[in-house]
């Protein structure tokens, strides 16, 4: 891999963290929450946007 593509991954995993938390942040006001889904990343997101109405579906 070059450095370019190792950056890019990174990041990526980096904005999923950013978006979990500023969700959990959002809904549930608790750093420990927070820090948890932040571990959680695109899981909890992806979470998210399935179970709450209008997500992926619109």
């Amino acid at each position: 891999m070059t450095g370019r593509t190792e950056g890019a991954a990174k990041a990526g995993i980096g904005l999923g963290s950013a978006i979990a938390v500023a969700i959990s942040w959002s809904v549930n006001k608790s750093i420990v929450w927070a820090a948890i889904h932040g571990v959680l990343s695109w899981l909890y997101v992806l979470y998210f946007a399935v179970t709450r109405p209008g997500g992926l579906s619109g």
